[in-house]
């Protein structure tokens, strides 16, 4: 079997379709607690800051997820991984809407994180061994589940909540984790030929050559420029609903413009896709955090109804190419064999910037009395990631068109 009968074939598509449904279901993990934040913060009486921690501790269980369920890909499969991520992800959601405190509910939301993980981090670094000519838009496609995964919750969850309560929403999310994700977590079973998986390492140790860095100094870059951009990104997407009930707008619009801001995301990952497989991960990173910064002052002078729905949508368009990106630049010139284990790293990093980011936003609020501050500590955070991406692109030795792509 050559590698072209095994990369970018009718199967890969077929498990990436897959991949695709996976991904839709799991992540729903990450987008529920946005949705229930203003509910619980009635029910439990406690500042927003306070009401972000649940919130926060979901990011850090799915960070961590992220590492550990990664390195358990590389070892057992994805179809294993994702078999005890499901039982995680819905004892989780059963568990925490049986919480009668702030704090019991923050433990079973770092649980519901990291059962979410594997929907994300993972699952980009097993689609993407099956890929080479189109492996941007494969990686693009699969991130793009968890922001199509946040535009279509949100709006689900909103009608569940406000008929039954979040407490009952949560337990229709522990049993469709449990219903749906398993069963098609079974048909992941096949496993990448030694063939394919050796050539694949040759061609990344010939495009680390290409740069002046060191895997592991890579690595960190790569980390701490996740954190810059996702603290940055965190503050709408975790803020957009308690902003808009600030504003008088209510919840329900405040989850529209949520929605609005990933299906932008959505289209945002698909055209970064395209871009990663002709200019590369690093490049394609940089526009995307470039732009990202451009959106973010544009909620500075508006917070009418209209155009805060407008601004959502360019947000959305502007960002949703980020996070795949570092996947991109992971493969091209990291270790195939520990795909899973860096992957998870990078996304780690970045997960731990959208924790932080929530957290710190709703720290800022309680400080200032509005989000104006918060806006302009995302935007400085941003200016990091810019920097540190820069100067990978520029100590670059040699123009992405004279490296080695990494199959």
């Amino acid at each position: 079997m050559t590698d072209e009968m095994i990369l970018d074939s009718r199967y890969s598509w077929t498990r990436l379709g897959i991949t695709l449904a996976i991904a839709l279901v799991g992540n729903v993990g990450m987008w529920a607690i946005i949705v229930i934040m203003p509910a619980v913060q009635r029910e439990f009486g406690v500042d927003r800051a306070d009401a972000s921690i649940p919130y926060t501790m979901t990011m850090v269980g799915f960070a961590l997820g992220n590492l550990l369920i990664g390195r358990a890909v590389d070892r057992f499969g994805i179809t294993t991984a994702l078999v005890g991520a499901a039982v995680t992800l819905g004892s989780g959601f059963a568990l925490a809407a049986a919480s009668g405190s702030i704090i019991v509910l923050c433990m079973m939301q770092f649980v519901v994180g990291f059962g979410t993980a594997a929907s994300f981090g993972p699952l980009i670094a097993d689609i993407s061994h099956w890929f080479y000519r189109r492996r941007g838009v494969a990686v693009a496609i699969t991130a793009s589940g968890n922001y199509l995964s946040g535009a279509i919750w949100p709006l689900v969850l909103s009608g569940i909540l406000s008929d039954f309560g979040w407490r009952t929403a949560y337990m229709v999310l522990a049993a469709l984790a449990l219903v749906l994700i398993i069963p098609l977590a079974m048909l992941l079973k096949r496993r990448l030929p030694d063939e394919a998986a050796a050539h694949a390492q040759r061609m990344s140790a010939a495009n680390a050559r290409s740069v002046s860095f060191s895997p592991r100094t890579l690595q960190i870059m790569l980390g701490i420029a996740g954190i810059g951009c996702c603290i940055a990104m965190s503050m709408p997407q975790v803020h957009i609903v308690s902003y808009c009930v600030d504003l008088g707008y209510g919840p329900a619009v405040g989850a529209e413009m949520l929605s609005l801001m990933l299906m932008g995301g959505v289209v945002s990952r698909l055209l970064s896709g395209f871009l990663a497989d002709r200019l590369g991960g690093v490049i394609t990173l940089l526009i995307g955090s470039m732009l990202q910064c451009i959106a973010l002052f544009l909620y500075l002078p508006f917070d009418g109804m209209v155009p805060l729905y407008i601004v959502s949508l360019i947000f959305g368009l502007s960002q949703g190419g980020i996070v795949p990106s570092y996947a991109v630049i992971v493969r091209e010139y990291l270790p195939p064999r520990e795909a899973g284990a860096r992957v998870g790293f990078v996304i780690m990093a970045t997960i731990i910037g959208m924790a932080l980011g929530g957290w710190m936003s709703g720290w800022i609020y309680d400080l200032t009395g509005s989000y104006r501050m918060a806006f302009l500590n995302g935007i400085a955070w941003n200016f990091l990631n810019i920097a540190i991406m820069s100067l990978l692109l520029f100590r670059s030795r040699t123009r992405r068109e004279a490296a080695v792509p990494a199959i």
